[in-house]
């Protein structure tokens, strides 16, 4: 879910960015692709098994989310520029593995304070 939410987001800070009208189903128009690249990832590496595994969830959904993403863009004749690729593989790398590892952190750094 907080993967839906992330890519999401992601959308819409993209079409504020450039000044996109239709808000709702304009963001939904973007973000489908990366959506839908995300949940083959999701299927592919099992990540209900540990959805908040930094290596094991949040890697494949990242690249499976930009990967997938530009691909069905392509398909559908969408704008894939290696400058969008690249501002869409840091933005959901950040947003998809980061929100993992600082979780992953979080939990660390409590059992490391509990501890003393």
């Amino acid at each position: 879910m907080a993967d839906a939410v992330l890519i999401l987001l992601f959308a819409a800070i993209g079409r504020d960015a450039h000044q996109r009208g239709d808000a709702i189903t304009g963001v939904l128009f973007t973000a489908w692709p990366f959506l839908a690249g995300a949940a083959l990832a999701w299927a592919a590496a099992r990540v209900w098994r540990a959805p908040l595994a930094v290596r094991k969830a949040g890697l494949p959904v990242w690249l499976g989310a930009v990967a997938g993403g530009m691909v069905l863009r392509a398909l559908t004749g969408q704008t894939v520029v290696i400058a969008f690729v690249i501002v869409a593989l840091v933005s959901l790398g950040l947003f998809l593995f980061g929100y993992r590892l600082l979780l992953t952190g979080l939990r660390r750094f409590g059992r490391l304070e509990s501890q003393e």
